[in-house]
């Protein structure tokens, strides 16, 4: 398949790409790899995106997740003191770069376990984290495999929560994308923690090994990964003029190439698309009438704002069409759906979505409910 064909075949906007005349993505040297629009979700491009692969040191993005995730709980606090056991500070010693300098038996406090990990990758901060939470790595490791099921990664399964190899420790490009989208999403509060360029710990002080963070200023995360098996990885977000891409390259043969291949990538994407939103609740696609209610018209779209990402200077080419089920009639609930919303672009139907109401409307008089009855039964 050409990467014409490639790139119409990613797009959740089927032959788009070709009628925009975007010329191919570019031609990257590695195992797999895949570009995605944070906000709309769509794959822009991609290669053997589903290709099962080793996620390496990445494996800490979903590590720091459920991290975030048991903080947002109030099972966890950027405050407690973690006891380092000697499993921990052990694979600290054996991991000769990917290390926090942890001394067993010592007490440290989560939050700068996180920096550990986030920043230095630190295998020794990752076991101590995963004990301090679950009670062990193995306990830990099932925890992450839950929250990938339920983040839609649908080819991915945890067996430690470092990123060491194991064949049974694997993912794929295109469920790593879906974990940087819902990292970005869920814990926008403690993702910059991914942008920052060095953390001292012990009186040592290590550099982020996403040197993009110090070559492009729209890339502020996400994270490196490297085993000789895995090759170089880099899961890396960018922002441009409000605009998000989440790129992923596994398996390039160079740390150089892994930030060459990024950069290339997140420049096609961010210079041939553009993402637009439609809707929402203070936005309606129209408007229709209530029978039997207390107003006469009531508003209607969808509750939450459509993402869509396209071609450039596409966009006014948009149509929106609107079918509605029968009649709306009274008492009608905010979020209630009376019909289908349909988006298309040149004839080619982007997305169908219910088509709620945007407002409740109570139910009217007695003799609004008795005028309404007889109109409907009269006209239909």
């Amino acid at each position: 398949m050409n990467a014409r064909r490639l790139l119409a075949s990613l797009l959740l906007l089927p032959g788009l790409a070709l009628a925009a005349n975007i010329p191919d993505p570019p031609t990257i040297a590695a195992k797999s790899w895949v570009l995605m629009d944070a906000a709309s979700g769509e794959v822009l491009a991609g290669n053997n995106a589903e290709a099962r692969v080793e996620p390496a040191s990445i494996t800490k993005v979903m590590l720091s997740y459920v991290v975030y995730d048991e903080i947002a709980r109030g099972r966890a606090s950027l405050e407690d003191m973690v006891l380092i056991s000697e499993k921990a500070w052990r694979q600290g010693i054996d991991s000769s770069e990917s290390r926090m300098f942890l001394n067993v038996g010592s007490r440290v406090k989560l939050e700068d376990l996180l920096r550990g990990i986030v920043i230095q990758s630190g295998n020794d901060s990752s076991i101590a984290m995963a004990e301090h939470l679950a009670g062990s790595e193995q306990a830990f490791a099932e925890l992450m495999n839950q929250h990938a099921k339920r983040l839609g990664m649908k080819n991915t399964h945890f067996t430690n929560a470092p990123g060491l190899p194991d064949a049974e420790h694997y993912t794929t490009a295109h469920d790593l994308a879906l974990l940087g989208q819902a990292l970005i999403r869920d814990f926008p509060d403690h993702y910059p923690m991914y942008a920052e360029k060095e953390f001292v710990y012990n009186g040592i002080r290590q550099a982020n090994r996403n040197y993009l963070l110090g070559k492009d200023p729209s890339v502020d995360g996400i994270k490196t990964g490297h085993t000789q098996a895995a090759g170089y990885c880099l899961l890396a977000s960018a922002q441009r003029e409000g605009r998000r891409l989440i790129s992923v390259v596994m398996g390039a043969d160079s740390w150089a190439y892994r930030e060459q291949a990024t950069q290339e990538l997140l420049s096609w994407g961010f210079r041939f698309f553009e993402t637009v939103k439609l809707f929402g609740a203070e936005t309606p696609a129209g408007k229709t009438v209530v029978w039997k209610g207390a107003r006469p018209e009531v508003a209607v779209g969808t509750l939450e704002p459509l993402a869509l990402t396209l071609p450039r200077e596409t966009k006014d080419r948009l149509e929106v069409q609107t079918r509605f089920d029968g009649p709306a009639i009274a008492p009608l609930s905010r979020g209630q759906t009376v019909g289908q919303l349909t988006v298309s672009l040149d004839g080619k139907t982007l997305r169908e979505l219910p088509l709620v109401v945007l407002e409740d409307v109570p139910a009217g008089s007695w003799w609004r409910r008795l005028i309404d009855t007889l109109r409907l039964w009269l006209f239909g």
